[in-house]
């Protein structure tokens, strides 16, 4: 029997996590991911906050680039213009990802019987597709003015520019990686990282005007360099999280507190298997359960209930859950052949 649920409920969760200096440059590059996104349960209420999210994002990253444009028409640099053109085309890679939460709020179909939330996944492939292009767009830039150098002018506006630019693009990183891990969607929290590589770019323009400033021409493509490496922390990342929902994986954590939940049920012998998956930001769950022989049905029907029931406190997010019931026969061992539900 499968039970929908679209209720709020609130999961206590204890999680240890390191702190200090080194914690929190782990978080920047990568943010600490688990499965716990246990603010918000509706799947169209969760699916409402990730479009607003990037709602909100495209309009902080659209003013970020308009100030730009008017550094741009102050000093004059083309070398401006081409960042702001990056800033303004990076900004438009969150529409895939509008698209798919969209998407994902659509009624299965008899064709896509599980819905839609796939989109937001591929979308994901999207995201890390562009950040993987910035790492490779600043390496090669970088090594390029290691080889032949350009100067830099407009030193101050340049240096104006990228300190805009950082600010803007971190911002709205940390704004979508929150939201993304209120609502349990790894796209989104990839594109929040998209964000911040774009403002480690505009970090790197900040420093290396500092470094020209200073007398040591040679700063700019260093940083340049630096940057990359801090880009390819984070594509890691990116991948790392992004993959793992395409191959259903999911925090064992998750499986431990549903079995936990499961064999507490009064009529439950034991669990012989949990399986979960993520459909985009929402859980699909699959649970094998023994019981005694002797149950009625509708004794078993209300286990199975109940067991449902107890799912939804243990596993927020959830979407579904299917429950099979099974007697054990006279030897003491399940039998396979006859679920009762």
């Amino acid at each position: 029997m499968t039970h929908e649920h679209a209720d709020h409920h609130e999961h206590a969760h204890s999680h240890d996590h390191p702190t200090g200096v080194r914690a929190a440059v782990k978080e920047i590059f990568a943010p600490h991911s688990h499965d716990h996104s246990d603010n918000i349960d509706g799947a169209l209420e969760s699916s409402a906050a990730g479009i607003r999210a990037v709602k909100i994002s495209l309009v902080a990253l659209a003013a970020t680039a308009v100030v730009q444009v008017a550094i741009v028409a102050i000093s004059g640099s083309v070398a401006l213009m081409a960042d702001t053109i990056h800033n303004f085309s990076d900004a438009l890679t969150s529409i895939p990802l509008w698209i798919a939460f969209a998407l994902g709020t659509k009624s299965a179909t008899r064709r896509y019987t599980y819905g839609y939330g796939r989109a937001e996944d591929l979308a994901g492939l999207f995201v890390i597709a562009m950040i993987a292009l910035s790492a490779i767009i600043a390496g090669v830039e970088s090594v390029r003015r290691l080889i032949n150098p350009v100067p830099i002018d407009n030193i101050g506006w340049v240096a104006a520019a990228g300190l805009v630019g950082f600010i803007g693009n971190e911002l709205v990183a940390v704004y979508r990686i929150r939201v993304g891990r209120r609502i349990g969607s790894a796209a989104l929290v990839a594109d929040g990282l998209h964000a911040r590589t774009d403002g480690f770019t505009s970090l790197a323009v900040l420093l290396g005007a500092g470094g020209v400033a200073l007398g040591y021409p040679l700063a700019d493509p260093i940083v340049g360099l630096l940057i990359t490496a801090a880009i390819l922390t984070v594509l890691r990342t990116a991948v790392r999280d992004v993959f793992r929902r395409l191959l259903d994986a999911v925090d064992p954590e998750l499986v431990d507190a549903a079995e936990s939940a499961l064999a507490a049920e009064p009529g439950v012998t034991a669990v012989r298997s949990v399986k979960m998956r993520w459909i985009g930001h929402r859980i699909h769950a699959d649970a094998e359960l023994d019981i005694d022989p002797a149950t009625s049905l509708a004794d078993a029907h209300r286990i199975a209930h109940d067991a449902e029931h107890a799912l939804t406190h243990a596993v927020p997010n959830l979407a579904t859950a299917l429950v099979h019931a099974y007697p054990l026969n006279v030897h003491g061992r399940p039998d396979t052949e006859r679920p009762v539900l």
